[in-house]
């Protein structure tokens, strides 16, 4: 059976909530900051109709699901911020006060033996070919630097908010003839990555919600997930909660792909084969050499939920991928 995300931003608040006012969280001892937009509660139609061109069997039945209100990151994580969690000493240099004791104990990735950025930028563009444990340690250092929780998005949330109220196959409409106003994909990318908000916005303000880099989410994939909720009862907040290493869900298409993958309703499930060329027995933890099309969004819900369920949520132990 499906699971409620329980104790990581579930309350009571639904959609008559006004919106969260957007910020900018500062990275303490540093310049950097990063722009979180408000995303209200609401109700939406989850997965895509039998006739959306492109459409997958996984993106169905449609389904009616409920979701509270969250922040989400305006853009992907760059390397700009990512950096910073990779390297303590890059950290440091950049850093105007000594490391907090609370981020320095968090713990790092193993550096990659490989030039991660794939020559195609760094400054402005996505942080790109880290796992989803590597994400959610990110998130870790992230709450140790500024005591704000953060997290990865769900596979529901995220749809949420790239659809920003749309019913459609994208954001803006069914016409992938627009697609290269708001996004890099094959068409157009010329094969990598292009600093973030480069395209227009969705409703909400969520820039490269379509392309650019995938987007992990907390959920497991389950190719018939949806077929759990019946049909005419919404979910309140659904998580496949992860169980196994793979697959886990991704979202939003990336600058290799076709306009369909790129479709608000379209799922990707992570691969293994993402590692093949890693020569470590077992395989990292941390990084995917073959994936430099797969980054992430930070989700803040609305309500900080216990520091408990924020220490349980964070200090998940990785799984072995031998």
């Amino acid at each position: 059976m499906p699971a409620l995300l329980m104790g990581i931003g579930s309350f009571s608040l639904r959609a008559q909530d006004q919106k969260p006012e957007d910020y900018d969280q500062e990275i303490p001892g540093t310049s950097l900051n990063f722009k979180m937009v408000g995303i209200p509660a609401g109700e939406f139609t989850m997965g895509s109709p039998e006739n959306e061109k492109g459409r997958q069997e996984d993106e169905g039945p449609q389904h009616t699901v409920k979701i509270d209100p969250f922040w989400m990151g305006r853009y992907e994580v760059t390397w700009d911020v990512y950096e910073l969690f990779v390297y303590k000493n890059f950290e440091a240099r950049k850093s105007e006060s000594p490391i907090s004791a609370e981020a320095d104990a968090v713990t790092r990735p193993t550096k990659p033996y490989l030039d991660m950025t794939f020559g195609m930028g760094k400054e402005g563009h996505p942080a790109i070919s880290m796992t989803q444990y590597n994400a959610l340690q990110f998130c870790k250092w992230l709450y140790a630097k500024t005591g704000v929780f953060y997290r990865l998005p769900t596979e529901a949330e995220w749809e949420y908010a790239c659809r920003a109220g749309a019913e459609t196959s994208y954001s803006f409409g069914d016409d992938p003839a627009q697609l290269g106003e708001y996004a890099w994909f094959a068409a157009n990318s010329d094969s990598k990555t292009h600093p973030v908000g480069s395209k227009k916005p969705n409703a909400w303000g969520l820039y490269d919600m379509h392309g650019n880099v995938m987007e992990w989410t907390m959920d497991q994939y389950l190719p018939e997930f949806y077929a759990e909720f019946k049909k005419n009862k919404a979910a309140d907040n659904p998580l496949a909660a992860p169980t196994q290493l793979y697959p886990r869900t991704v979202r939003g298409g990336s600058f290799t792909d076709e306009a369909a993958e790129l479709r608000s309703a379209n799922r990707i499930p992570s691969q293994a084969a993402w590692k093949r060329i890693d020569p470590q027995v077992p395989k990292s933890n941390w990084w995917f050499p073959e994936a430099p099309f797969l980054g992430l969004r930070l989700v803040r819900p609305a309500v900080t939920p216990s520091k408990e369920e924020i220490e349980a949520y964070y200090n998940v132990e990785p799984i072995a991928d031998l």
